[in-house]
């Protein structure tokens, strides 16, 4: 689509968008999308990214930080868990399947994430994310708060065991990457850093508050003015021992004292014996997992009672069987992460065509080949690293047909119906009205783009 042909349905004045046409531009907006994306030219796509944007906003969509609704949470919790949806392939296309599913079913409280891994491996820088998600609200007729949230902003311990300060700029610019791509949610990860060695828990924990409020000043300073970025931090690392109240204590009271800010964190994510993407068996089917629901319900009611947090946060729960989900809202449980069940029903779906799963499988086994452990079987390898088969291939993905992607999304529409169900999520779009105001960030388009 030629971008001129935009001139019909919007107009830019004195450096900002003006929509003359919103069923118009919806009705653009698929072609618009795919050529900013697959734009070759990197100026230009990142000047049609900042269009596509300034377009959802004067179209009503506009990116918010959930740091209000979190604070009410933490004072009176409204009996539901708020989703956090990470989308690693067809990104656009299972954005709007969401977003449909919120507007029929009146989601308002509804998270999209994406974390520092997945911003490698499927190629989705933030302001590229940020833009297909606005995008696939302005496609489906959402209005409201969106909120973009920024996942596991981690530290590598590794790489921090081998250079702090490269380390910490690293994430620092990602933190301000993904701030000015409208990121107004982050999750600061450094539980990576806990020394269990120690023999006192506040010494456990302490490279891990330290690090968690030096990030968090830096959010603090880069926030858009009438904007309060809503800051997570973790004290578990997902996949390691589950975590207790002491270590949540310790954890808080350090960062408190070390902050030492106005607005801390909103939420506190914790391990309960979940793993990212969920154990694979030999022959590539999931283990059961038993998540201990009673160290959520306490150590939320600690956050929220203690240290007016919204609650605590569950990592790793997509592949958890249908009957658990319901326990999030009776814990107290604040937020939920969910990725690899819609991976999962990507790929596993019936739909897709046999060679084209052969074709992404083949190229795993080609570029992962390092990561395969001694002792798996390729079902074991194929299921931890099938993850990685959207980035480079991204554009074979999204030019799918729809014979294709129709039935995949149908799917998806289903597990997104059951899932906000399940987590209590149905008529909250008035809650978050009432709690969070918006504030419109506008940036400068440039005129000679519809030229």
């Amino acid at each position: 689509m030629s971008i001129k042909i935009l001139k019909d349905v919007i107009e830019i004045k004195s450096g900002f968008i003006v929509v003359k046409d919103k069923a118009g531009i919806r009705d653009m907006m698929d072609s618009l999308i795919y050529g900013a994306v697959f734009e070759h030219d990197d100026e230009k796509r990142k000047s049609l990214f900042i269009l596509i944007k300034e377009i959802a906003k004067a179209c009503g969509a506009v990116p918010a930080s959930i740091q209000e609704f979190y604070e009410e949470m933490g004072r009176n919790y409204p009996g539901f868990t708020v989703p956090a949806i990470n989308i690693r392939g067809l990104t656009y296309d299972t954005a709007k399947a969401i977003f449909r599913k919120a507007l029929q079913m009146k989601v308002g409280a509804l998270i999209f994430e994406i974390a520092r891994s997945e911003i490698g491996y499927t190629k989705q820088r933030p302001i590229e994310y940020s833009t297909v998600v606005l995008a696939a609200a302005v496609r489906e007729g959402f209005e409201g708060t969106v909120f973009i949230q920024g996942d596991h902003f981690q530290l590598v311990r590794k790489n921090y065991l081998s250079d702090p300060e490269a380390e910490t700029k690293y994430v620092k610019g990602l933190i301000a990457e993904a701030i000015e791509a409208e990121f107004y949610n982050i999750d600061i990860d450094s539980s990576t850093l806990v020394d269990l060695d120690m023999p006192m828990v506040k010494e456990q924990q302490r490279p891990n508050f330290e690090k968690t409020a030096e990030l968090a000043k830096h959010v603090r300073q880069l926030q858009p003015s009438g904007i309060e970025i809503s800051i997570g931090g973790e004290i578990g690392e997902i996949g390691g021992k589950n975590s207790n109240p002491e270590e949540l204590r310790a954890y808080l009271d350090g960062f408190i004292e070390t902050f030492k800010g106005k607005k801390g964190l909103s939420k506190l994510s914790v391990q309960t014996g979940t793993a990212h993407g969920g154990v694979v068996l030999p022959d590539g089917t999931l283990a059961k997992v038993k998540i201990d629901f009673d160290t959520l319900r306490v150590l939320s009611d600690m956050a929220r009672k203690d240290y007016g947090l919204s609650g605590c946060v569950q990592h790793g729960a997509s592949t958890l069987p249908e009957e658990a989900f319901h326990m999030f809202p009776e814990t107290g449980t604040s937020e939920v992460h969910l990725a690899t069940g819609f991976q999962n029903i990507m790929y596993d779906n019936k739909h897709l065509p046999a060679e084209f799963r052969n074709e992404v499988y083949l190229f795993i086994k080609q570029e992962c080949a390092k990561e395969w452990k001694e002792g798996q079987t390729e079902e074991q390898f194929i299921y931890s690293t099938r993850k990685k088969g959207f980035g480079t291939l991204k554009k074979k993905w999204w030019d799918l047909p729809s014979s294709v992607k129709n039935p995949i999304m149908r799917e998806l529409e289903d597990r997104f119906a059951l899932l906000f169900e399940k987590l209590k999520v149905t008529n909250t779009v008035d809650i978050v009205k009432k709690t969070i105001k918006p504030v419109v960030v506008k940036k400068e388009v440039s005129k000679g783009l519809l030229s």
